[in-house]
């Protein structure tokens, strides 16, 4: 029961750091701009103000929307997964396996691997200043708890009385 918690705890913990990672404004960070998939903050007189991203070379709109749906969907397939998994914890009988959580979960991880793997291949290549911001670390984060989470799923058999 205690693993069946745990196993929980791990996922919604996945699912938190999809959410910021999705939502929060800290993808590439510089001093006076923070940058997300969804806009661009800048510092101006001391307020931060939002504006659109750039567009053309640098911020190619095909990619752009690849990554904002992949990260959409990376969260969307955790909170299914979620749901899946507490279905099947009652209703599965004892000695099956959480197969399909797990290929939720899987997806959702794949689906966030996509998202950071374009955005880093495609923006600010040639950017000498500002760094990943912790939204994009989140995201690789959230990348290896959903991998954990979805191979537990994969193996996780519950237990016969």
């Amino acid at each position: 029961m205690l693993f069946l918690i745990g196993i929980f705890i791990l996922h919604i913990s996945a699912i938190v750091l999809l959410l910021v990672a999705t939502i929060d404004n800290a993808w590439w960070v510089t001093d006076t701009m923070r940058t997300d998939v969804w806009g661009r903050w800048l510092k101006i007189n001391g307020v931060w103000n939002l504006t659109d991203l750039p567009t053309g070379t640098d911020y190619p709109q095909d990619y752009l929307h690849a990554v904002q749906a992949t990260a959409v969907l990376a969260c969307i397939f955790s909170f299914i997964a979620a749901f899946v998994f507490l279905a099947q914890l009652f209703t599965l009988p004892k000695g099956q396996r959480f197969t399909i959580t797990g290929a939720f979960q899987l997806l959702a991880c794949v689906f966030i691997m996509i998202a950071a793997s374009i955005y880093t291949n495609r923006f600010h290549v040639k950017e000498s200043q500002g760094s990943y911001g912790h939204s994009y670390i989140l995201a690789w984060i959230a990348f290896g708890l959903s991998f954990v989470s979805s191979i537990t799923y994969f193996v996780l058999r519950k237990k016969s009385a």
